[in-house]
């Protein structure tokens, strides 16, 4: 059942615009105003020149060019040609990222089918060898901490508390000191895993630092796969957000990286044998709480 579904999901090839808003944060400010113009043009930028881009945005051909490599195509020509193939599913299915409190039926949908777009894209980024190697290192591990600072440390409360229920000894804690304080009790037989919407988290790059000098296997949630935080870590999971479509200097969204939690709390659920029992204890001892 599963390998059907991950068959299936390699099948979505990820689009222009994730890639770049995947990179965003890790470009250079000339290439951030490429980024903005194509992310706020895109029906203008699919008739223009290079030359007519690299004017538009007040940058040179040659940026343009390096822009293009960055997010992983040949060059101007084939970003052009994919944003318009994207342009037309887009206009079949009459979504679009416009947010409007006189239609908020429209807006809805309008956030339903990005967010949707942004659980497909993480998932097809995920490599089946890689998961598999991550949850056997859960399943093995002592202690399982998990790390975070600011907005995603919701996220880790949640790792930490599904993980216990099915009998996996996690810790988090939301005083960033306290974290690293604890990976200096790491051991080779424990796991770390760090979630950072950028990646770029000094905090989090030290902590990691620490965690592979005690031999912990580290595991990273970032959006950015050649991020500081990625790049300390033995494996990645790459996760897809777009929430700048929606507001332009703000990074909220936690769905995707909740959603990579969930994904492995599942997979363990069926891996691990005592999994079950585990869970029937938790929920009996919480039963008597209920109306």
């Amino acid at each position: 059942m599963i390998k059907g579904v991950i068959i299936k999901v390699r099948e979505i090839e990820k689009s222009v615009l994730d890639k770049i808003l995947c990179i965003y944060k890790s470009l250079h400010e000339a290439e951030k105003k490429i980024a903005d113009y194509i992310i706020n043009n895109k029906e203008r930028v699919i008739e223009m020149t290079v030359s007519e881009l690299a004017l538009e945005s007040s940058v040179s051909e040659a940026t343009i060019v390096r822009f293009c490599k960055k997010c992983d195509l040949k060059g101007f020509y084939d970003l052009k040609i994919k944003i318009a193939k994207e342009m037309v599913n887009l206009k079949s299915s009459n979504i679009s990222n416009e947010l409007d409190s006189n239609n908020i039926m429209q807006s809805l949908q309008n956030i339903l089918a990005n967010k949707i777009e942004e659980l497909k894209q993480t998932i097809s980024m995920m490599n089946e060898g890689n998961i598999k190697r991550i949850l056997e290192a859960i399943k093995g591990a002592r202690i399982v901490q998990f790390a975070a600072v600011g907005n995603t440390i919701p996220v880790a409360m949640d790792g930490a508390y599904k993980f216990n229920q099915l009998g996996i000894s996690s810790v988090t804690n939301t005083i960033w000191e306290t974290q690293l304080a604890f990976s200096y009790t790491l051991t080779k037989e424990d796991v770390v895993i760090v979630i950072s919407n950028s990646g770029a988290s000094k905090e989090l790059v030290a902590l990691l630092e620490i965690a592979n000098e005690r031999q912990a296997t580290t595991i990273s949630i970032t959006n950015h796969e050649n991020s500081p935080v990625a790049n300390k870590s033995k494996y990645h999971i790459n996760t897809s957000t777009r929430e700048k479509l929606f507001l332009d200097e703000f990074s909220f969204s936690r769905v995707s990286a909740m959603v990579v939690i969930e994904i492995l709390y599942l997979l363990l659920t069926r891996d691990k044998e005592d999994a079950y029992n585990w869970i029937s204890q938790h929920e009996q001892s919480i039963a008597e709480g209920k109306i």
